[in-house]
């Protein structure tokens, strides 16, 4: 479990496809406390620590993680958002977050307002019931509040607002139009909306 806090944003070092895409990350957290076999979101995708040096740590990416992703996220001199998994006792600055991407969006209009950045994301229209105006959301795995949601034919489009902070932390500064992003819904959502299509049938 995470948070959508994200704690670092490492570069990918190298890119290695043997079988699944093996990824080095470079990461400013000291690896002397990541244990192999510790789970990392890196930009909402929950990954699994299989070797570690000094400055970096190694994860496998499987088929199945790179068809439900985001492409250009694994690549070498990609810039991800790292978390490292919830502990009991930490604080939940964000929300609850599992590093299960529930399907790649697309960010269709970036404007300024204020000192912040609007930006209207476009996701399939299956996703649209488990998004609510002041609800939470994931993009790249940063927790964000929901401002406005628009059911439009097969797609529905919600806006968020990337405040300073934001942009300055994550991989999330200068988003523009056309950017593919992560996208997980509220987990709470989710099981509401299976029980509600259970219930249905």
């Amino acid at each position: 479990m995470f948070t959508g806090i994200v704690t670092d944003v490492g570069t990918v070092r190298s890119a290695d496809q043997r079988g699944d895409l093996k990824l080095q990350v470079e990461t400013g957290y000291d690896t002397s406390t990541i244990d192999l076999g510790a789970s990392i979101a890196c930009s909402g995708a929950c990954l699994t620590v299989i070797d570690k040096g000094e400055d970096w740590f190694a994860v496998d990416v499987s088929g199945e993680t790179v068809s439900r992703t985001t492409p250009d996220l694994w690549r070498e001199g990609a810039r991800l958002n790292l978390e490292r998994s919830l502990r009991i006792g930490d604080e939940i600055g964000g929300h609850i977050v599992t590093g299960h991407v529930d399907a790649v969006g697309e960010a269709v209009e970036a404007s300024p307002e204020g000192d912040s950045m609007r930006v209207t994301v476009k996701v399939p229209q299956r996703l649209g019931a488990m998004i609510a105006p002041k609800g939470s959301i994931a993009l790249d795995g940063v927790s964000l509040t929901v401002n406005t949601v628009e059911d439009a034919g097969d797609s529905t489009l919600f806006t968020v607002n990337i405040i300073p902070h934001t942009a300055q932390q994550t991989s999330l500064g200068g988003i523009a139009a056309g950017r593919q992003l992560n996208v997980e819904v509220d987990v709470l959502a989710r099981y509401i909306q299976r029980m509600l299509d259970v219930r249905a049938q």
